[in-house]
């Protein structure tokens, strides 16, 4: 793999039909301290890393409120602002108690303060792409969306997606407001979210996954995962980001990281083209591997 790849090689996406972004992104969550509370350990790196996301064509970075919280998005806004061409996206939904503890929370008048205050964070009269962190299950779903057909009526975001949610959420969510993206964990080996991202692709909403990196036992010694990177010189996990980025057009996967190297790592599964039948190989064998997990 050549040193000079960037994220451009991954190719583009139009979110929401109109707004361009490279397809492989960054996910700001390990930015913070441990149980992603707090400051991080090393701020100094993490200042470095964020700078050079730019460098290595990233246009797309996903944050949230709940991540440190705030801190995440401060960081952000102290390397990158103003962001030029850069789509900063967050989340609001989930309130947190402590280390580790993430709540929902959806309230309309707590999203709408949310998106608000995460606008003076970041610095920006308007967010390009809000989503809703987590569907709260002790309000009522069509207020939470009402709260974000609000939020992007008066202009406070451009965009909204959604996050964690089923296929007749996102249903009933583009009921109330046009839905330009969906954030659900999915990776070479949890397909859970395999019907939702079929959706997305059907409707052309993007589809950030988040743990894309995750590969667990696919790993062994002698896997088709293992003996792919080695034909690669890559690293089993730049090989399953290579996957996920081969999977479907409207994938936006956004690996995350507290360190320069690891960052550059990752931008470098992009120049990893996968031929049709190691994508076939590690389709498989990721699939055998969620049949067992259900």
């Amino acid at each position: 793999m050549s040193g000079k790849v960037t994220a451009a090689k991954s190719g583009s996406f139009r979110l929401g039909g109109t707004t361009a972004i490279h397809r492989l992104g960054f996910g700001s969550m390990r930015t913070t301290g441990p149980g992603i509370w707090g400051p991080p350990e090393d701020r100094a790196e993490v200042l470095r890393t964020l700078k050079r996301l730019p460098d290595l064509g990233i246009t797309f970075v996903d944050t949230a409120d709940s991540y440190g919280p705030d801190i995440a998005e401060e960081l952000i806004r102290e390397a990158l602002h103003p962001y030029g061409a850069m789509l900063i996206a967050t989340k609001a939904g989930l309130a947190r108690t402590g280390p580790s503890q993430w709540t929902p929370l959806g309230r309309p008048e707590y999203l709408i303060q949310q998106a608000h205050t995460s606008c003076h964070r970041l610095g920006v009269e308007q967010i390009g792409l809000w989503q809703l962190h987590r569907i709260d299950p002790k309000v009522p779903r069509d207020e939470q969306f009402g709260a974000v057909k609000s939020l992007i009526d008066s202009g406070i975001i451009r965009h909204a997606g959604l996050s964690q949610v089923s296929v007749p959420d996102i249903k009933a969510a583009q009921k109330v407001f046009d839905v330009a993206s969906v954030q659900n964990r999915y990776n070479l080996a949890d397909r859970a979210s395999e019907d939702v991202l079929e959706y997305c692709s059907s409707q052309g909403i993007g589809f950030i996954p988040w743990f894309p990196l995750a590969a667990g036992s696919l790993t062994r010694a002698g896997s088709a995962l293992d003996t792919i990177a080695k034909r690669h010189r890559a690293t089993p996990g730049q090989v399953a980001l290579a996957w996920v980025l081969k999977r479907s057009p409207v994938m936006l996967p956004i690996p995350g990281t507290s360190k320069r190297s690891h960052l550059e790592e990752n931008v470098a599964a992009a120049g990893i083209e996968l031929s049709d039948a190691e994508f076939a190989s590690l389709d498989d064998d990721g699939k055998g591997i969620a049949l067992t997990q259900q």
